[in-house]
């Protein structure tokens, strides 16, 4: 064991005027807002350390975020706890299904399954999480996502079904 502590510090912005702003955008609308920085991105994004969002990250139907493992992320046997695979996936798929909602219509998850393929391992390889919506009626939407490096070694598979909020 070491001595040496290890401390993290971040710090988020108000959501309010997302949250506002949510009602009179689409789903992409907002989401390349957060992008170019005209509006405040999801503290959970903080909280994770995920990458900034890129616009381009960004289509209708399609979402990629990015995490780089870091010792923060670890659970007790020394990788990356599953639950920072949960959440990146639900970020990925979730927000695949907003790029697809017109203003004023929102979404919730109703279901996520994933399954860890691989370990991350803190100064491993940045990883993305892709989703990508698979079909949707006016009640509900099915996406699935998927964790992979820059070589497209996947690490992790995820389903998920939304309900939309009309």
């Amino acid at each position: 064991m070491t001595d040496q502590p290890r401390e993290r510090t971040y710090t988020w912005a108000d959501m309010t005027p997302a949250l506002e702003a949510a009602r009179r955008l689409s789903g992409l609308e907002y989401l390349h807002a957060i992008a170019r920085g005209e509006l405040p991105p999801a503290p959970i994004g903080m909280t994770l350390g995920m990458e900034p969002l890129r616009a381009e990250d960004f289509t209708e139907g399609r979402a990629i975020f990015r995490l780089k493992p870091q010792e923060f992320h670890h659970n007790p046997i020394g990788s990356v706890h599953g639950g920072v695979f949960a959440t990146l996936l639900d970020s990925a798929v979730g927000c695949a299904v907003h790029s697809t909602l017109p203003a004023g219509v929102g979404y919730t998850t109703l279901e996520l399954k994933f399954n860890c393929i691989r370990p991350l391992l803190a100064g491993g390889p940045e990883v993305q999480a892709i989703g990508q919506v698979v079909a949707a009626t006016r009640q509900t939407a099915i996406a699935e996502g998927r964790i992979v490096d820059d070589a497209g070694k996947l690490y992790a598979h995820a389903t998920t079904t939304c309900l939309l909020l009309r």
